[in-house]
């Protein structure tokens, strides 16, 4: 018997994908499956894991967007700690979603995982006070083929909750808050990708 449930193409996004575990629980705790090749297999997902990374990133922090541009990494993602709201954008040219995005919430208490095909950037916002999130990827990262694109690029224009600030031109996140306050904090790397338009 399946201990996944999968919702295909979430957002009219061929290659994104929303996977919820079977979760065993009683009042020792919990159990439950985060990867299984057979049951993926039967749902029609058909991927390679080569590694497995995992992050701690305290709140404000946004990682992103990312990609590989001659290594594609399929990437299947999820929190053990915390919550975050996690995005993917196609960069696929030729697809008929080019540029747009889909974003969900990843937490420990809702248990989802996100398998985000090859060829999309992806990144996160943590909206605890801490997160720690952990991913198998498809294939290897190499430090010489690392892409990105602006997080706040408004020609994709992803909504980001909590997020308040105005687009001055750039992705450096200045002047940019969560509601409670708290300032976005990002790499350095991160504050200097372009828009999508730049990448055509």
């Amino acid at each position: 018997m399946g201990q996944i449930k999968v919702e295909k193409n979430v957002g009219g996004i061929e290659g994104l994908h929303i996977i919820l575990p079977a979760v065993h629980g009683d009042t020792r705790g919990y159990f439950m499956e985060t990867y299984n090749k057979r049951d993926m297999e039967e749902a029609g997902l058909n991927m390679n894991f080569v590694q497995d990374n995992q992050s701690m990133s305290v709140k404000g922090v946004l990682r992103g967007l990312h990609f590989q541009k001659q290594y594609p990494q399929g990437k299947l993602v999820r929190v053990i700690k915390g919550k975050v709201f996690d995005v993917a954008v196609d960069m696929r040219k030729g697809s008929k979603t080019f540029g747009k995005w889909f974003g969900v919430e990843l937490s420990e208490e809702n248990k989802k995982q996100f398998y985000i095909s090859e060829g999309f950037a992806h990144g996160f916002l943590v909206l605890s006070d801490i997160a720690e999130f952990c991913y198998k990827v498809t294939d290897f990262y190499h430090p010489n083929d690392e892409g990105g694109v602006a997080w706040n690029d408004p020609a994709i224009g992803i909504k980001w909750p909590e997020v308040i600030g105005e687009y001055k031109g750039s992705a450096d996140c200045k002047g940019y808050t969560l509601l409670d306050g708290t300032a976005l904090n990002m790499s350095e790397k991160d504050k200097n990708w372009n828009c999508l338009e730049s990448l055509l």
